[in-house]
């Protein structure tokens, strides 16, 4: 086959599979979906923040990544004001949130830590908080392996970008990509 024809081939493809694909996109839920329990009562839905981004990370009290929390709120206080949330979700999935309430608002006074906790929850497995379930259907090759796992959602409400545990909040990449967001926000 010459590169001509299979050239048009390719192109008579993406045509035809356009229109469904598009289709399939806008019947995907989007993270405006789901909603959390507050650590501190009430709910967080994910609605409230749609059209912007949304940076959500299971986060554990006693983890060797525990510090990250600083550059968490370095993040939520450079960016919030211009439509950035933040969400922390404890998890005791893998056992290092063994406490309640009480212990995981200790740890985020240590950190001064303003942004929004939910209530601790499973983020893996089956019984997987929903909003998990969903980002890892999202991004299936960039599971939660670890504590301090981070899910960029996007103005779009689908899944950006994900950061392992070792990518530091203020790493240049979770930095440009919700830099990248913040140019489309709606």
């Amino acid at each position: 086959m010459s590169a001509s024809r299979r050239h048009f081939l390719a192109l008579l493809a993406g045509a035809l599979a356009s229109p469904a694909l598009a289709e399939e996109s806008a019947s995907r839920p989007t993270a405006s979906a789901f909603s959390f329990k507050r650590l501190a009562g009430g709910d967080i839905a994910l609605s409230a923040y749609a059209g912007k981004p949304v940076l959500v990370v299971n986060v554990a009290s006693l983890c060797g990544y525990t510090p990250q929390y600083t550059g968490l709120q370095d993040l939520w206080t450079r960016y919030r004001g211009r439509g950035l949330m933040v969400v922390g979700v404890p998890s005791n999935d893998f056992f290092q949130e063994p406490g309640g309430a009480a212990e995981i608002e200790a740890t985020v006074h240590q950190y001064k830590v303003d942004f929004p906790l939910t209530e601790k929850t499973f983020v893996k497995g089956a019984g997987a908080h929903p909003f998990y379930r969903w980002a890892a259907l999202e991004k299936p090759l960039d599971p939660v392996r670890w504590n301090f796992h981070k899910y960029l959602v996007g103005c779009d409400g689908h899944i950006a970008a994900a950061f392992a545990t070792s990518v530091e909040p203020l790493d240049a990449r979770v930095i440009a990509a919700i830099e990248k967001e913040l140019g489309k926000e709606v």
